[in-house]
């Protein structure tokens, strides 16, 4: 059995407390920065607020929405069956019947990691063709996008946010 000098003790103890130490900043750094990230949302959802349209007619409401600078989230049919894709739905006792959606083409998008493989993802601002179906009268939708936003080196767990619409079906 060999024992170690009191010179390799010696680096290998600096050793443990400079990867402890750069472990204990890389804690911190990570949940000071925690509730900043957490506190701007991926996706927001911009306008409208209220539509007025015909009872019991279809529609096609355009619902826009944006996503936060550096981030993407895969469009409605991501190129990988493992992906998240970007959904929109309504409540189904809302007053107002979801007939469809038109969503926007993805944008091809390659990670620097890996330039083999593309991604069709939103960035910005895009736009939902709604089209819908109201029962006469006035009804608060609150509609469900569900979408995973990433970045250039992981996403994140998949999210569901509301777009509360005032629907008026005259």
């Amino acid at each position: 059995m060999m024992i170690a000098g009191k010179s390799e003790m010696r680096i290998t103890i600096a050793t443990i407390l400079v990867l402890a130490s750069a472990l204990v900043h890389a804690q911190r750094t990570l949940f000071e920065d925690a509730p900043r990230s957490a506190a701007k949302a991926a996706v927001v959802f911009l306008y409208p607020e209220q539509v007025t349209i015909p009872a019991a007619k279809p529609t096609t409401v355009a619902l826009h929405f944006r996503i936060a600078s550096g981030l993407h989230i895969n469009s409605h049919t991501p190129r990988q069956e493992e992906l998240i894709p970007t959904t929109l739905t309504f409540p189904p006792d809302s007053g107002v019947r979801l007939d469809g959606v038109v969503y926007p083409p993805g944008t091809n998008f390659t990670l620097p990691l890996d330039p083999n493989t593309k991604l069709s993802v939103y960035s910005g601002e895009f736009i939902l063709l709604a089209r819908i179906v109201a029962a006469p009268g006035d009804h608060l939708v609150e509609a469900a996008l569900r979408y995973q936003a990433c970045d250039n080196n992981a996403c994140m767990p998949p999210k569901t946010i509301t777009a509360a619409i005032d629907v008026i079906g005259k």
